[in-house]
C-alpha cells in the first residue's frame, strides 16, 4: 500500500492484517482528496481520522498539505501498525500528529477543538454510522465523509455529495448552516 500525491507519493504503508483492517484503497482515497481539493484548501486545515485502521488516510491527509490530523484506533495491534507508520515517514517536531488509542466514538468526546475534514470508517456492517456522526456533530467545522456499504440515516446532515465504489458509498456531508 502506498501514498498515492503530495510529498510522501509512492512510499510504502504497512498494512496490519487483513483480519483486522480494510484498508481505504488507492482510488477511493484519491478520490477523497481530489473532491476535498475541490472544495476546500488544505493549508492550515486538520483532518481526523476516526476509526483509523492503517492509518493511510492521515499519511495521505499530511502528504497532501494539511497542517494537522488526529488518527483513533481501538485495535493494539492495528494501533502498533499505525503508530509504526507515523514514527517511520513522520518526525513528530515537523509535524502536528496525535494519535490515540481507543473507542473512536468515545474518544472524540474527549477532544477538544473542530475540524475541517472527518472521516469516518468504521467496521462494515457495526450498526455505528449513526452513532458515530452523532459523536462528531460538535466537532465538525467543515466536511464529514462517511465510507459506508449500508443505508445510512443523515438526520441533521446536508448531503454534499456521494460516489459510489463497488458495494461501498462514500457521502460527503455537512452540518446545515
Amino acid at each position: 500500500m502506498n501514498i498515492t500525491a503530495g510529498k510522501f507519493k509512492g512510499q510504502k504503508i504497512t498494512a496490519p492484517d487483513e483480519k483486522l483492517t480494510r484498508p481505504t484503497l488507492s482510488k477511493v482515497r484519491m478520490s477523497v482528496f481530489n473532491t476535498l481539493q475541490a472544495l476546500i484548501d488544505f493549508d492550515n486545515s486538520n483532518f481526523l481520522d476516526m476509526f483509523s485502521g492503517s492509518g493511510i488516510m492521515t499519511l495521505e491527509a499530511i502528504s497532501r498539505g494539511f497542517s494537522k490530523a488526529v488518527a483513533i484506533e481501538k485495535n493494539p495491534k492495528v494501533f502498533a501498525v499505525i503508530k509504526s507508520n507515523f514514527q517511520k515517514y513522520l518526525k513528530t517536531e515537523d509535524y502536528d500528529i496525535k494519535l490515540i488509542k481507543g473507542d473512536s466514538i468515545k474518544a472524540v468526546k474527549t477532544l477538544d477543538e473542530e475540524f475541517d475534514v472527518i472521516y469516518i470508517d468504521p467496521p462494515y456492517f457495526s450498526g455505528v454510522y449513526e452513532q458515530a456522526l452523532n459523536s462528531v456533530k460538535n466537532l465538525s467545522q467543515g466536511i464529514v465523509i462517511l465510507e459506508h456499504v449500508t443505508e445510512v440515516d443523515f438526520d441533521g446532515w446536508s448531503i454534499i455529495k456521494q460516489k459510489q465504489y463497488g458495494d461501498k458509498t462514500l457521502t460527503f456531508l455537512k452540518l446545515p448552516d
